[in-house]
């Protein structure tokens, strides 16, 4: 919740009541959005032409929020769609234009070693892609936008909900944030109060720590008895290689190199029009201090299998974002009184095959279908009607794909090879292993090390550490990414990023982390310099107008020092190819 919230004097927020309410313009807040209208629409023609008995459902507001400038700027991912929820949202997505780059044609999986590769003989399982498809989130996100709009439905980009709304524990809807503050929370001249959205039922599906939803889920309890989440951060490039070059429809993932205290692996994506998608995930509960996703996707494209794949290729997008990784043990309670939660937000992602778009798009439908179950109860979205949706996400393929890999992650956490047996074992049990539910004992910031005990004392100068030299081509440096990302936040606006305790940054963190977030952050927001308190001593500097919205920061922090919170609605990261 933003801190600023003063209204000049004669100044008051106008009220919207709505009917449907659904936090995030993602795949799972506009499936579920799409669906429930569909799901209306239909109910409604058969109660018109006799097919069933009962009354018709009257127009519902259905009111999508998101916080970037447009639906997709903010969408990021691999990203291999399966297809499942897809054809049931719109069977004849094909026809109705979806934007599929290429059927997957290809599958390998490689280990890397420092000069050399070696390809696996056989591609295990969770690596199998037939029948999905390489697409762009941005590009599919924004479509599907287009179809819950032909419905009637409303979408307002550019809208940041900051504060949910109670009586109780009933969530009654959201305030979203203002617009038109200055660097000290002052009202502009071209301030906008925001809006108070009144709603009889709230959906949050914002994404990856959802910044609203993590206040509720704090405010409610409703991670009781659950293991705590822990998360990964990915980040990728858009390379285009030279005319006649690339071979379409090619799904490879690479272990080994360059990660070596980390866990993580790579994933390299073949797209018409010749171009490559380059990607590298990294645990985040990793114990390295200086783990930067971004130095080692560079690295990764010094390894002689990547140079002969992408000889004559210059970068041309650039993007970051956290998973949660936590799978099905670290889901919250999925309902309360007057709201659900779905998709990413939920931990709903497959980690095993980094999938969790259809699954985000199913819990959306299902989130429709305990929608119209309360609305048949004449518009009751109490616990009683909500509990719904949780026993239909039990009895879905939503819990067949994360049962399977319920104890995945907390496996592959004890190091790569040493996990091997155990995940061949889980492989076997249907996802059990040695016993079932292995506890994560630890949030991401907790296991952090100081950088002589994992580095020995020259750890900013070892090898592994270094970034290779930036060409501008297939190269670059952080800033130069972030550029790529075309991200944008009014200069003349507040620090969204909130540092709790300084002197923290100064006294304990760079000298004995060498400040981690300065290395996790795949956008050169966070940087150290000479302290104007402490002379010899540096100071953290957040430059927040190059935020990309992964949100590391607020999971990886050793000392929980950094709060990400929602900036003004339409800033951030303007993806179009991811």
């Amino acid at each position: 919740m933003s801190i600023y919230t003063e209204l000049p004097e004669g100044v008051t927020r106008e009220t919207m009541d709505v009917d449907v309410l659904i936090v995030g313009g993602g795949a799972a807040g506009l499936s579920c959005a799409l669906h429930l209208q569909n799901q209306i629409q239909k109910h409604n023609e058969d109660i018109f032409a006799g097919r069933k008995q009962g009354e018709q459902i009257p127009d519902q507001m259905i009111v999508v929020l998101e916080k970037a400038s447009e639906i997709g700027a903010h969408s990021f991912s691999g990203a291999v769609l399966n297809p499942r929820a897809l054809s049931e949202l719109i069977p004849n997505f094909k026809d109705e234009g979806c934007p599929i780059d290429s059927e997957v044609k290809k599958d390998a999986v490689y280990y890397l070693g420092s000069d050399f590769s070696f390809k696996l003989p056989i591609t295990p399982p969770p690596f199998h892609n037939e029948g999905n498809y390489i697409i762009s989130l941005s590009k599919f996100n924004r479509w599907l936008a287009t179809k819950c709009e032909e419905k009637g439905i409303n979408i307002f980009p550019g809208f940041a909900a900051v504060e949910a709304l109670y009586e109780g524990n009933k969530i009654v809807g959201v305030r979203t944030g203002d617009k038109g503050r200055d660097k000290n929370g002052k009202p502009k001249a071209n301030f906008e109060p925001g809006l108070i959205l009144k709603s009889k039922v709230t959906i949050f599906a914002e994404g990856t720590r959802g910044s609203l939803f993590k206040q509720v889920e704090k405010k409610l309890n409703l991670r009781a008895g659950k293991n705590p989440d822990v998360y990964e951060e990915g980040v990728k490039e858009v390379i285009q290689m030279p005319a006649g070059t690339v071979e379409a429809g090619q799904v490879i993932h690479t272990l080994g190199f360059p990660l070596s205290k980390s866990i993580g692996g790579t994933f390299i994506y073949t797209l018409p029009g010749d171009k490559i998608i380059v990607g590298l995930v990294a645990y985040l509960d990793s114990e390295d201090p200086l783990l930067d996703p971004h130095r080692e996707l560079q690295k990764l494209k010094t390894h002689p299998f990547l140079q002969s794949m992408l000889k004559g290729g210059k970068v041309v997008a650039y993007g970051g974002k956290t998973l949660p990784a936590g799978g099905w043990y670290s889901m919250p309670k999925l309902y309360g009184d007057g709201f659900m939660v779905c998709g990413d937000s939920a931990s709903m992602v497959d980690v095993q095959k980094l999938k969790g778009i259809h699954l985000a798009m199913k819990s959306g439908m299902q989130a429709a279908d305990t929608i119209m179950e309360g609305l048949a109860k004449g518009a009751d979205f109490s616990e009683a009607v909500t509990q719904g949706y949780e026993k239909r996400i039990e009895s879905s393929y939503v819990k067949d794909d994360l049962y399977r890999v319920r104890n995945f992650h907390q496996t592959l956490s004890k190091g790569m090879f040493a996990s091997m047996p155990l995940l061949a074992l889980q492989e076997i049990s249907g996802g059990r292993g040695l016993h079932d539910f292995m506890k994560i004992d630890h949030i991401d910031a907790d296991t952090t090390e100081k950088v002589v005990d994992v580095w020995g004392p020259y750890g900013l100068d070892h090898e592994d550490n270094k970034l290779p030299k930036p060409d501008g081509e297939l190269f670059f440096d952080k800033l130069s990414s972030v550029y790529l990302t075309g991200t944008m936040h009014d200069e003349d606006s507040p620090n969204h990023l909130i540092l709790k305790d300084g002197d923290i940054c100064r006294s304990v963190c760079e000298p004995q982390y060498k400040s981690p977030c300065n290395h996790f952050c795949p956008a050169s927001v966070y940087e150290m310099v000479p302290s104007t308190v402490e002379a010899g001593k540096k100071d953290l500097q957040i430059n927040y107008t190059n935020c990309i919205h992964c949100k590391t920061c607020d999971i990886k922090c050793p000392f929980e020092n950094i709060e990400w919170t929602v900036p003004e609605g339409g800033g951030g990261p303007q993806y179009r190819e991811t």
